[in-house]
């Protein structure tokens, strides 16, 4: 099972796929249709590309979450330009963790490396970019290594619910301090100003996982 949206590439993978005696029993250029190409057709193994319509993000691994949520142990490799961290650990975790690959598309540079990583994930090993190990590993390092002790006592204050008033009252210090160690703890943990995103509970569950 193919998933690429552009229609060259995905041309000449399963030109590439059928020289080395595997069938790609369907081709598809979205997520949508990865997901329900996959119910129809059960395949083997799923490749796919990461960035798809239709808002070229991450839907492709995002697809790869869901099916191996559905099917454990449905071997997926991912081909991308990029290191999306968004959902890549989730797929390293999925299932039993076996069966998984993800490569950057420029760094397979042997038509053999290609292959030989395809039969690997398909018969249930894990194939992983050093690029992609490297930036998991990054991401995954105690992400409240740099805060001092206070912050932490304050980020532990904050996971009990408590107000900025609250927290002031149970330190015995002024609440516009605790405001000044709160924004310390935002920027080291570097959570960004996004639409959508409260940092104050993001803070909160980066200290529930470490």
């Amino acid at each position: 099972m193919l998933a690429e949206d552009s229609v060259l590439l995905r041309e000449g993978l399963i030109g590439l796929l059928a020289r080395f005696g595997h069938e790609v029993v369907a081709a598809v250029g979205d997520a949508p249709a990865l997901l329900t190409a996959v119910e129809e057709h059960t395949p083997d193994i799923v490749v796919t590309d990461v960035r798809m319509p239709p808002g070229f993000q991450d839907e492709g691994l995002h697809a790869a979450v869901r099916l191996r949520e559905r099917r454990p142990t449905l071997p997926v490799l991912v081909l991308s330009q990029y290191v999306q961290r968004t959902y890549a650990s989730e797929l390293l975790d999925s299932g039993d963790g076996s069966g998984v690959g993800y490569l950057l598309k420029d760094r397979v540079g042997q038509v053999e490396e290609f292959v030989d990583a395809l039969h690997e994930v398909a018969t249930g090993g894990t194939v992983l970019d050093p690029e992609v190990v490297r930036r998991l590993l990054r991401r995954r390092h105690d992400p409240l290594q740099h805060l001092t002790p206070r912050e932490r006592e304050v980020l532990a204050l904050m996971a009990e619910g408590r107000s900025n008033g609250a927290i002031a009252r149970t330190l015995v210090v002024s609440e516009a301090a605790i405001g000044k160690h709160i924004n310390g703890i935002l920027t080291k943990l570097n959570l960004p100003l996004e639409e959508g995103t409260h940092r104050r509970v993001a803070a909160v569950l980066a200290y529930l996982r470490g």
